[in-house]
C-alpha cells in the first residue's frame, strides 16, 4: 500500500543521526567486492555503477518472454501465449458449506454476508499444495477498505453496521482452487474455507504475551486479541504456515486531543481514518489505550488446519509491518526478516533460539513448530556508507535498552520496537516494503518505495543506503550476512535505483537496465532464480509529472546476472499489482489486483463506483472489485521461460 503523501504515517522524529549526520553523502560508497562508486556513479546506468551484480547471480537461466509496453487502459495485459483469468474477486463466499450469500453489485451485502465472503483489497497471498500443482489452497491478505464501495451511500451516514462491514472487508482469507480443463477456480464448499475478521481470536504468543501493556477490560490476562486488520505482505515458511504482516493499524484508532508521546510514536491521530472508534470502543484510544499494542505485529496461521488457533508473535518485533520472510541457517534455525512500511522506519531481522523441527508423533510440521517463532533474537539494521552493517541486538539489559531507558523487559523492548531501534542508532529508511531471499546465493533483497519527505526541511537527509532527496520513484537494496543468515555482520549494495531516464530532474532518473518502473513493492523469486518485481505507485502520482511516462503499476522479471528488468504484466486502470506466489512446478502464478480504479482520495463515489475502473466483471452499474489472478502459459510451460 504505497501511500505516500502528506497524510502518510511519518512519526520518527528521534535524534539517532542517519548516515548523512555522520558521513558526508558525497564520500565514496563501497560496494560488494571492494568496488568504490562516488554518488554520482551509484546515479550513473546500471552497468557501470553495479558491475559486482553478475558476480550474484551466475547461470541465471533467460526470460523468455517478450517484454510488454507501458500500460494505459482498464484491462489486465500479460505477454502473448499466457492467459490471466480472474478467480476470486472481492465479495464472492469463500466456500463455508451452507453460508454462502452471492455478491451484490450494488453493495448491500450485510456485514454477516461479509463476514463468509472474501474481503476487500487483496494483498499478500500464497498456495499450500493438496494436490501438487493441481489443486491446493490459498491464503490471502484483505488489506484495507474502500468505504466508498464497500456501503450503499459510501462512507457517510456511517453506523455501527457499516463499521462492522468494514471490520467484516479487513484480515484474511483461506479459500480452495483446482486447475481444471486448463483453469483456475475456487473450490466451494471447502471444509478448509475460512475467514478472519475483527472478531477472530488470535493467541498473543513471545515476550509480550501477558504482558502489562498488552491487558485490557476484555482481556486483563493480556493473552488473546480479536482481529487482525491492515494486512499487508506474506510469506510461507518451512514448516508450512502462513505469516501476514500488520501494517497501517494506526490509522484506525482515534486518540483525541493529546495522544501520548508512545502512540505519537506510532502514528495516532486525534480521529481515526475509518470513523471506527465512534462506534466500536476499542479503537478509542482515551477509554482503551492498550488496544493500540495489540496490533502491528506478525501473525501466523496454519491454513491446513482449519480448527487452529492464529497467533501474534510478538518475538519479532511490533511494527508497521509490510510481512515477513524466513531463511534457514545451516545448523536449522529460522531466520525472519522484516521491514516496516512507515517513512524513516527501520529493517528487522528474528533469530530463532530452536531448530526447525520434522513432523513427527502424530504432529504435522505446522503443529510441531507452534512456539518456534516465541523465542529467539531480535535485531535491527544499521547501512554503514563502506558498503558494510551491523544488526544491533534489541535485547532487554543491553546498551541502552535499560528500564531507565523506559524499558522495564523484554516485553517492552519488542511492544516499543521503534523507541529501542530510536536508542541503537538504527538506519532510517526510505519505506521498507516487500523482502525476498534468492535462494541460489542467500541474498536478501528488498524494495524501499519511495519517499519524498527526504532530504526535505527538518527531515533527515540523504546517506549512501537511501541516496537520494524527494525519492519519489524509490529503489532496492541487497544485503547477505556474514557467514550464514544469524551473523551480526553484512555486506550491502543498491540493486537498482528507479525512476524514467526521462525525467528532468537527476534524482528521478534512476538507473534501470530494461523497462522502466518506479515504486517497486511487491518482491519475490521463482523456482529458477529470477527475481519479480511488482509495482505501486499511487493514484496522485501516475499518469503526469515524474510518472507520465511510466504508465500503470506493473509486474516485471529482473535477472540478477546482468540487472536486466523485462515488463511481464500492466494491470488496469489505478491498481496496485501485488502478491506473488507460484505453484510447485511454476506453471501458474497467482497474484493480486488491488484497488483497480482507486481514486486519488482513495474512497470512491458511492454515486459514481466505477469512475476509473470496472474491471473485471465489467458490468453496467458495476464497481471495481480487487481479485487475485492465476496466469499460466497456453503450452503449460514454466512461467517466465
Amino acid at each position: 500500500m504505497a501511500k505516500d503523501f502528506d497524510t502518510m504515517e511519518d512519526s520518527n522524529r528521534s535524534s539517532n543521526p542517519s548516515i548523512h549526520d555522520v558521513i558526508n553523502a558525497a564520500r565514496r560508497t563501497l560496494l560488494k567486492g571492494g568496488a568504490a562508486a562516488s554518488l554520482a556513479a551509484v546515479m550513473a546506468p546500471l552497468g557501470a555503477s553495479l558491475t559486482a551484480c553478475a558476480a550474484t547471480g551466475a547461470g541465471r537461466p533467460k526470460m523468455g518472454f517478450k517484454g510488454l509496453p507501458i500500460g494505459m487502459g482498464d484491462k489486465l495485459v500479460v505477454p502473448e501465449g499466457y492467459v490471466a483469468t480472474p478467480i476470486a474477486p472481492w465479495g464472492e463466499p469463500i466456500g463455508i458449506a451452507g453460508n454462502m450469500p452471492a455478491f451484490k453489485i450494488d453493495a448491500s451485502n450485510s456485514a454477516a454476508d461479509q463476514a463468509v465472503q472474501l474481503g476487500m483489497h487483496h494483498d499478500g497471498l500464497q498456495y499450500f499444495p493438496l494436490d501438487g500443482s493441481r489443486r491446493g489452497l490459498i491464503a490471502l491478505n484483505h488489506e484495507y477498505t474502500d468505504d466508498g464501495l464497500l456501503h450503499v451511500g459510501g462512507f457517510a451516514n456511517m453506523d455501527a453496521e457499516k463499521v462492522k462491514k468494514s471490520q467484516n472487508a479487513h484480515g484474511l482469507s483461506v479459500y480452495e482452487v483446482e486447475l481444471k480443463d486448463g483453469g483456475w477456480a475456487m473450490v466451494r464448499p471447502s471444509r478448509f474455507a475460512r475467514r478472519f475478521t475483527m472478531d477472530t481470536p488470535f493467541a498473543i504468543g513471545g515476550p509480550a504475551a501477558g504482558h502489562a501493556l498488552m491487558r485490557t477490560a476484555a482481556d486483563p490476562a493480556g493473552r488473546s486479541v480479536l482481529g487482525t486488520l491492515n494486512n499487508c505482505a506474506s510469506s510461507q515458511t518451512p514448516w508450512g504456515t502462513y505469516l501476514s504482516g500488520e501494517e497501517n493499524w494506526a490509522f484506525y484508532f482515534g486518540a483525541g486531543d493529546a495522544p501520548t508521546p508512545h502512540q505519537r510514536r506510532w502514528g495516532a491521530r486525534k480521529d481515526g481514518s475509518y470513523q471506527w472508534e465512534k462506534f466500536d470502543p476499542r479503537f478509542d484510544l482515551r477509554q482503551n489505550p492498550n488496544e493500540f499494542n495489540r496490533f502491528g505485529w506478525v501473525v501466523e496461521v496454519d491454513p491446513m488446519d482449519p480448527t487452529s488457533t492464529p497467533v501474534k508473535r510478538t518475538a519479532l518485533g511490533r511494527a508497521a509491518h509490510e510481512g515477513a520472510w524466513v531463511g534457514v541457517t545451516r545448523d536449522g534455525r529460522a531466520v525472519v526478516y522484516s521491514g516496516e512500511d512507515a517513512r524513516f522506519e527501520y529493517i528487522y531481522k528474528f533469530v530463532s533460539r530452536d531448530k526447525i523441527r520434522e513432523a513427527g508423533g502424530g504432529l504435522t510440521k505446522a503443529q510441531a513448530n507452534k512456539d518456534l517463532l516465541d523465542h529467539g533474537t531480535l535485531f535491527v539494521a544499521r547501512f554503514d556508507a563502506d558498503g558494510t552493517g551491523r544488526w544491533l541486538p534489541l535485547v532487554h539489559g543491553q546498551g541502552p535498552l535499560t528500564a531507565t531507558n523506559g524499558f522495564a523487559d523484554q516485553g517492552e523492548v519488542v511492544i516499543k520496537a521503534r523507541q529501542a531501534s530510536d536508542v541503537l542508532g538504527a538506519t532510517k529508511m526510505d519505506r521498507p516494503e516487500w523482502l525476498a531471499i534468492d535462494p541460489t546465493n542467500g541474498w536478501v533483497y528488498c524494495t524501499l518505495t519511495n519517499n519524498t519527505a527526504r532530504g526535505q526541511a527538518n527531515q533527515p537527509g540523504v546517506d549512501a543506503a537511501n541516496p537520494r532527496a524527494n525519492n519519489t520513484m524509490g529503489q532496492i537494496i541487497r544485503w547477505k550476512d556474514q557467514g550464514d543468515f544469524d551473523g551480526v555482520g553484512f555486506q550491502w549494495n543498491l540493486l537498482v535505483l528507479a525512476g524514467d531516464p526521462a525525467n528532468e530532474r537527476p534524482e528521478a532518473k534512476g538507473n534501470i537496465k530494461g523497462d522502466i518502473y518506479g515504486c517497486p513493492d511487491g518482491l519475490a523469486f521463482d523456482q529458477r532464480g529470477l527475481l519479480w518485481i511488482q509495482t505501486d505507485a499511487h493514484a496522485t502520482q501516475m499518469y503526469k509529472g515524474e510518472f507520465k511516462g511510466i504508465g500503470n503499476n506493473q509486474m516485471l522479471a529482473c535477472d540478477p546476472a546482468t540487472g536486466e528488468t523485462r515488463r511481464f504484466l500492466t494491470g488496469p486502470t489505478n491498481c496496485e499489482i501485488t502478491g506473488v506466489t507460484f505453484t510447485p512446478d511454476g506453471t501458474t502464478l497467482f497474484i493480486s489486483v488491488q484497488h483497480p480504479g482507486e481514486t486519488p482520495s482513495d474512497r470512491s463515489d458511492p454515486k459514481e463506483p466505477a469512475k476509473y475502473s470496472n474491471w473485471p466483471d465489467y458490468t453496467l452499474g458495476g464497481r471495481p472489485r480487487s481479485s487475485n489472478v492465476a496466469i499460466r502459459k497456453k503450452d503449460g510451460g514454466v512461467i517466465g521461460s
